[in-house]
């Protein structure tokens, strides 16, 4: 493979002209001033300085610019991987706030190894691992913890919780000590978020205002919030509400842990959880962009694109990183190209880094908190759960032990559980795959199940579909299986397997396959294979077995039914 195979960038940047740099900038001025408050509000709810955030969304958009293959991916800090590094690390430090700043680094440089290592072997396929309901369940519940616990920063009261229910004990045990300056900018800045994004746009358009200009106003509403917070907290000198303090104005110097590593390896799990999370994130964002305009992302180079955005926020003193829905989506809308987008947005967070940060010396704590309410609250599917429990109760039971479980145990947890019983439950669905006697449809070659359609059956023969393949967890029940059928039907001569929808035959199913057949044969009966798949017939070939079988292999079921039946 070539070298510029592995840079993302090789696939636009020698493309790239003014058309696309005009769109990339402008986007990039709503995303910076989308950015700029989220970056600061998620660093505190991952337990950091504020400015740590604006440490980890410049150096990894550079980053991803390079490896990275989505046209409209925004990396940086989010809701999700800020809670579950807050989580990962305090329970790493235990109160030591040196250490818990190292433990979250740490975990940006482990998680941007792993993917890179991932991304090198082309394993694009752990986006898979994850399921939508555990995902869905996962970023829902998830969601209500960091609001409940953004509660005590809007009411200026101590709230803090390993759990869910831990932080709304806390928070109901310390309310009557709720600060009213705090509380009231708080409940101000919520209702102006929440209501503008509700009704802002429309009001907006009510004003004339279109296009870029729109867009732009529309995305300053958090930038107001801030504002307007700021100004009241210095004009009335309201001391007792929290604010986020001095913030440096130098750039971060190059970091890299001393931890030691054995303690590299206590954090190597959380670090792949957070990784991973975030991988699915991206990828599920990723293709649904790319799909808009007709183009196509590589989840293998979303390894690499992310892993080095992880790499390069560690190295730049920041945290753990991944492409946000949110931020990815005001990209998309608002017009770029590529991700030189991304890269005129690290150079405006830059920019506010050096010249803005000494105006947010009076910044509340509450306004960042009341920007992350209404962010999360927003990554909730409230449709989710009843579509599940539609359509799969399997889904839906994935579902809800995910939700339950990161509410009770935490997000480590609730992510574990959900993905350990969505394995056990396919596995337990392979056990016992569908399987029909099947019938010809009269006046046509189709062969369908007798129980739902009028079909003619052969005197003699019984037709049995199995619609899944053949591994060691359903190997003994197919045993079982055919074998019911078998006596359930004395006057059977022959028994012919359609195999249309046998993808592939393990050791453990080829034995049972034997066993069948040996068994069937004491019986009195024949057995037949039909449609048997190029793949499968290749296993077949490499087994002892073909010799016996291979003249009872028919390429068309109703060809080996009638062989069948005159006994060939």
């Amino acid at each position: 493979m070539k070298l510029s195979a592995w840079f993302g960038c090789s696939s636009w940047l020698p493309q790239y002209n003014r058309e696309w740099l005009a769109s990339d900038l402008v986007a990039a001025v709503v995303v910076t001033i989308m950015l700029i408050p989220q970056s600061l509000a998620y660093a505190l709810l991952a337990g950091l300085p504020a400015q740590v955030g604006l440490y980890a969304s410049m150096a990894p958009l550079l980053a991803y610019a390079v490896f990275g293959s989505s046209r409209a991916m925004a990396v940086g800090p989010v809701a999700v991987a800020s809670l579950m590094s807050a989580a990962a690390a305090g329970q790493f430090a235990q109160g030591n706030v040196e250490l818990f700043y190292q433990a979250s680094v740490v975990l940006a440089f482990i998680g941007g190894g792993v993917l890179i290592v991932l991304g090198l072997l082309r394993a694009g396929f752990v986006a898979n691992l994850l399921s939508h309901p555990v995902v869905g369940g996962f970023v829902s519940a998830s969601a209500l913890l960091i609001a409940v616990g953004q509660l005590g920063s809007v009411l200026g009261v101590s709230a803090k919780g390993e759990t869910f229910f831990q932080t709304v004990m806390a928070l109901l045990k310390n309310f009557a000590q709720f600060d009213v300056a705090t509380a009231l900018i708080g409940a101000l800045a919520l209702l102006w978020l929440w209501a503008a994004r509700k009704w802002g746009k429309n009001v907006l358009k009510g004003f004339g205002l279109k296009g870029l200009t729109l867009e732009i106003v529309f995305r300053a509403a958090p930038v107001l919030a801030i504002v307007m917070s700021i100004v009241a907290v210095s004009l009335l000198q309201l001391g007792t509400v929290r604010t986020v303090g001095a913030i440096p104005t130098d750039l971060p110097d190059l970091f890299f842990p001393s931890l030691e590593l054995s303690r590299w390896v206590e954090l190597f799990v959380p670090a792949v959880l957070i990784a991973l999370v975030g991988f699915v994130e991206t990828v599920s964002v990723g293709h649904a962009l790319a799909a808009k305009r007709k183009q196509r992302i590589d989840p293998n180079q979303e390894l690499l694109g992310l892993g080095a955005a992880n790499i390069a926020s560690g190295v730049f003193g920041g945290y753990s990183v991944t492409g946000g829905f949110s931020r990815s989506v005001v990209n998309f809308d608002a017009g770029a190209q590529t991700p030189m987008a991304g890269v005129f947005t690290a150079g405006g967070i830059l920019l506010a880094t050096l010249f803005l940060t000494p105006l947010l010396t009076n910044l509340p704590h509450a306004t960042l908190a009341a920007t992350i309410i209404i962010a999360v609250l927003g990554l909730i599917d409230r449709h989710l759960p009843g579509m599940l429990w539609r359509y799969s109760k399997r889904d839906f039971l994935a579902y809800l032990l995910t939700v339950i479980v990161v509410l009770v145990a935490g997000v480590e947890a609730g992510i574990i559980a959900g993905v350990v019983f969505s394995i056990l439950a396919l596995l337990a669905a392979i056990s016992k795959p569908h399987m029909a006697v099947v019938g010809q449809v009269p006046g046509t070659e189709h062969f369908r199940n007798e129980k739902r359609h009028k079909v003619t059956m052969v005197d003699g023969v019984v037709s049995v579909r199995v619609d899944e393949s053949l591994y060691f967890p359903n190997a003994r029940w197919l045993e079982d299986a055919l074998l019911e059928v078998a006596t359930q039907k004395p006057d059977t001569k022959t028994m012919v397997l359609q195999c249309n929808a046998i993808n592939h035959i393990d050791a453990s199913a080829l034995e049972s396959l034997e066993k069948i057949d040996e068994n069937l044969q004491a019986m009195g009966i024949t057995l037949y294979l039909s449609e048997v798949k190029g793949p499968v017939q290749d296993q077949l070939l490499n087994s002892h077995w073909y010799a016996t079988i291979k003249n009872r292999i028919g390429l068309t079921h109703l060809e080996t039914v009638e062989r069948a039946r005159r006994g060939l």
